[in-house]
């Protein structure tokens, strides 16, 4: 049976990280983010190229689905309410109101996700990529909430460390 997970970046290391991938048994790193860059020394191992060459090392197949990207502007959209609410990107803990319904609306209704949950490993855990540690506070949990309800998919929401 396929599962899905959700996993961050942040508050992890690499060894962490990949411990943690490989504790649940995933198979498939699905990187859902638009820029594929983290700032910062502590986290350059989540660059693309970087994150790529460590899950090839580890035996962990990578996929980049862009197309589940939020927008630029939904991005800005929750960075307004982060400086409005004086949370930062690494500590936010859940995603405001407009962001969550535009995303549903501009790019979840939009995409065949048929198409993705079909790409998936069968019998395999594959995880939904993107930086912020709690799944609630990131698209990626939104991506997961529909990949239940539409396919009845168990999800896992992974915290490295």
């Amino acid at each position: 049976m396929r599962t899905i997970a959700t996993v961050g970046v942040y508050q992890s290391s690499l060894e962490e990280f990949l411990e943690t991938l490989r504790r649940y048994r995933v198979a498939m790193v699905v990187d859902v983010r638009q820029r594929r860059g983290v700032r910062g020394p502590e986290y350059a191992w989540a660059n693309s190229l970087r994150l790529q060459a460590a899950l090839e090392q580890a035996k962990i197949a990578y996929r980049h689905v862009p197309e589940l990207a939020p927008t630029t502007e939904l991005r800005h959209l929750q960075y307004r309410e982060d400086d409005r609410l004086k949370v930062g990107k690494r500590s936010r803990v859940e995603l405001a109101e407009e962001y969550r319904q535009r995303y549903l609306h501009e790019v979840l209704d939009r995409i065949d996700l048929g198409a993705v949950f079909a790409s998936l490993p069968d019998e395999a855990t594959s995880a939904l990529l993107c930086v912020e540690r709690d799944a609630r506070a990131c698209h990626r949990s939104l991506i997961a909430a529909r990949l239940e309800e539409q396919f009845g998919v168990p999800i896992l929401n992974l915290a490295p460390g």
